[in-house]
């Protein structure tokens, strides 16, 4: 009788360390390109004439960077990349008058948690008929 009471104390001691032990630390986040205008590997039917980013954290303005390009290599965007004042999780760019082709995003963003993010994706305008 002795042992089945330690034997519970102990179990019980266990359970309640387990229930009060504290949880493993949050994965820190990173900006994550939640959505984009125009969005990645669409074909358009007529070039845009900017090119909006969205992502799940506010941006560091002085740190966060937006660039067009296209097939052939050459900058499309004006250089004029920046976190939207009225909203810091949004980085836009405009882009001068474009033809036809694909053409890349290239961004890099630093996320207000200190975390660097740097990725790209495609985008084509297909010629007019």
């Amino acid at each position: 009788m002795k042992r089945l009471i330690r034997r519970s104390l102990a179990l019980g001691a266990a359970a309640a360390a387990l229930g009060v032990a504290p949880s493993a630390p949050p994965v820190d986040a990173h900006a994550v390109l939640v959505r984009s205008a125009p969005a990645g590997r669409t074909v358009l039917s007529h070039a845009p004439e900017r090119v909006d980013l969205w992502f799940s954290e506010p941006l560091e303005p002085a740190f966060s960077t937006i660039s067009v390009w296209s097939a052939s290599g050459a900058r499309v965007d004006r250089r004029d990349g920046a976190v939207a004042p009225a909203d810091p999780r949004q980085l836009s760019v405009a882009l001068d008058a474009i033809g036809p082709g694909t053409y890349t995003v290239r961004f890099r963003v630093l996320s207000v948690d200190g975390h660097v993010v740097e990725s790209s994706f495609p985008f084509t305008v297909r010629p007019r008929p």
